[in-house]
């Protein structure tokens, strides 16, 4: 199965060229002009992109300069006032990132001083991804079971329920119900609601037949990035388990075709949000070199500070930059003019 809509953004992409295409199942929730991306481009205005996965910001004046944060990567976000190029003291959005081991720090600035929604809506939004995470997690013993019912997510619709359906991840086994949703996978044991889990159409690697001690079995194995879990289910007879296979296979067919992420969010000040589109931007390769080492400009490395040493190429004493940037690289973000 195509695995590309799998993983709603684990990533932070800096690049000289434009990721602006939305992924299955992504939306623009809001989009504003003049914000300064201040700690990698000052005064360097650009467009903030808010979807339901990601923010993306790039400048105005060249659009291949932009970059990429998925909610996912998020450690912290909130507001910090800072002293801005133009002698102001201003509220900047501040997003403190984790990515391969490294930490990454970010500053968004609006250079309209009255307008506060460079930082309302991300927070808003954020706060949205993080109370839908059942949507694209697996959860184990949750609260989703009241009086031998699902509590039923919003968009979520039930296709099947299967009676006395053995959960094979302990030896002995427990029987229970297994329910078949356009979302995901609920079982749910019949002397203990809340032994049960839930598993997303989105963090399904693979699902198929298979022969085991206890015989024809059910085997839904997660992506390696929720776990790599496998587990077993016993559905007799077993016409009745190469239904329900089939009936899944189709219903993540139809999912990966229009995959619900759960991400809800409504401004304060107005009614449900229509959709938004972002311009259609065909992608531009740059000829020219990579700017190198582009995360090295948002590397967090809290209060660390680097001894001075004199510098032939700026003719005085300076921090020594890290290991993977230059003093010459660090002037490359400056625009030609």
């Amino acid at each position: 199965m195509n695995k590309k809509y799998r993983v709603p953004f684990k990533k932070i992409n800096l690049s000289k060229k434009c990721h602006m295409q939305l992924r299955l199942g992504e939306f623009t929730v809001d989009k504003l002009d003049l914000i300064e991306d201040t700690k990698g481009n000052a005064g360097d205005t650009g467009k903030l992109i808010i979807t339901n996965l990601r923010i993306i910001w790039h400048s105005s004046f060249l659009p291949k300069i932009n970059l990429s944060i998925g909610y996912n990567t998020f450690i912290t976000i909130n507001t910090k006032t800072i002293h801005s190029l133009q002698g102001k003291h201003v509220q900047a959005l501040h997003i403190l990132a984790s990515f391969r081991h490294c930490r990454y720090e970010f500053l968004f600035t609006n250079q309209d001083l009255k307008s506060t929604r460079h930082y309302t809506s991300v927070i808003g939004v954020y706060r949205a991804y993080v109370s839908s995470k059942i949507y694209r997690e697996i959860k184990l013993r949750s609260g989703i079971i009241n009086d031998k019912q699902l509590t039923l997510l919003p968009l979520e619709t039930v296709h099947s329920t299967l009676q006395d359906i053995w959960n094979l991840s302990l030896e002995q086994g427990n029987v229970g119900t297994f329910i078949v949703t356009n979302i995901r996978l609920v079982w749910f044991a019949d002397m203990n609601y809340q032994f049960n889990i839930s598993i997303p159409y989105l963090i399904i690697a693979n699902i198929t037949v298979k022969n085991s001690k206890f015989g024809p079995t059910l085997v839904v194995t997660s992506t390696e990035s929720s776990g790599g879990y496998i587990l077993g289910f016993q559905v007799n007879p077993i016409q009745k388990l190469h239904t329900v296979h089939k009936e899944i296979l189709m219903l993540l067919k139809a999912f990966e075709k229009s995959p619900i992420f759960g991400i809800d969010y409504t401004f304060e000040h107005e009614a449900p949000l229509q959709q938004l589109n972002v311009e259609q931007q065909s992608e531009i390769q740059d000829n020219q070199p990579e700017i190198s080492n582009v995360f090295g400009y948002y590397f967090s490395e809290g209060s660390n500070q680097r001894k001075p040493s004199f510098s032939i190429y700026l003719g005085l004493a300076a921090e020594e930059p890290r290991e993977t940037s230059t003093l010459q690289s660090l002037w490359e973000l400056v625009r030609q003019t």
